[in-house]
């Protein structure tokens, strides 16, 4: 069945502000603005179902950002406020300390450590804010587990999650967004490389597998079979442990 953006945008819109409704009446939305298609359009979905006045936008380059021009054609294109607070300092502190401490500092904490400050910094905004924060995932990296677990991949609302790449794409012209923004190769502004090249496939041959079962290379159905089971975790709640001995009485 075809893809319908249109139909997909105008029940994501009413679905946000539902949601406002119940779970922040008058709260604002904060976005964290990378620049990226999916940041775009999740803050682009929040001002038509909130309004540009509900939306905040913020910007958090680790130093100096490349592409920080994209975010700010974003914000200003939307008409959203917006805030630029470089997180430099803070991850140049913690690693420091890392290291006197002792700690031999891999390259997967270089990668992860920015996202995670980022997501501390998106909720200081919301609480000083009146805010609820937006996780701005899509379904191809969930799938993957192309995210950073306390960092990209939280938030108090998810409004893009159950679409793919392809979609969100979609509903990202659908709603006018400028094909700069829609159609930027997504990279995940800390490795130095595009998705695809991290992932070693396509989210072309993601998208189709995950809503068609259909797919060529085995190999490369195997990679993804993989890392969609490896990478579950991000997505379920904690793993806790139940004592047969206790019981909760509060809900009967």
């Amino acid at each position: 069945m075809e893809f319908d953006a249109k139909k997909a945008t105008e029940a994501t819109v009413k679905w946000i502000r539902d949601w406002f409704e119940i779970n922040g009446p008058g709260c604002n939305a904060i976005v964290g603005i990378s620049g990226g298609k999916d940041s775009s359009i999740a803050a682009a979905l929040c001002a038509e179902a909130l309004g540009s006045d509900r939306v905040v936008g913020v910007m958090m380059p680790n130093g100096d950002q490349s592409d920080i021009d994209m975010a700010e054609l974003l914000v200003n294109h939307l008409g959203i406020e917006h805030y630029i607070i470089n997180i430099k300092d803070a991850f140049d502190s913690i690693i420091r300390e890392l290291g006197d401490s002792g700690i031999e500092v891999s390259k997967d904490t270089t990668i992860n450590l920015p996202p995670r400050l980022r997501m501390s910094t998106l909720y200081a905004v919301g609480q000083s804010r009146n805010g609820r924060v937006v996780n701005t995932c899509n379904l191809s990296e969930d799938w993957v587990g192309y995210s950073t677990r306390y960092g990209d991949s939280v938030g108090d609302f998810s409004p893009m999650s159950c679409f793919t790449t392809a979609e969100i794409r979609a509903m990202g012209r659908y709603i006018g967004l400028p094909s700069a923004l829609v159609d930027k190769v997504p990279t995940d502004g800390l490795s130095g490389m595009s998705d695809e090249e991290k992932l070693g496939f396509t989210y072309e041959v993601l998208d189709r597998y995950i809503r068609t079962g259909e797919i060529e290379d085995p190999a490369t159905k195997e990679r993804i079979d993989m890392l969609h089971k490896k990478n579950l975790f991000k997505l379920r709640f904690m793993d806790c442990f139940k004592y047969d001995g206790v019981e909760v009485k509060a809900d009967e």
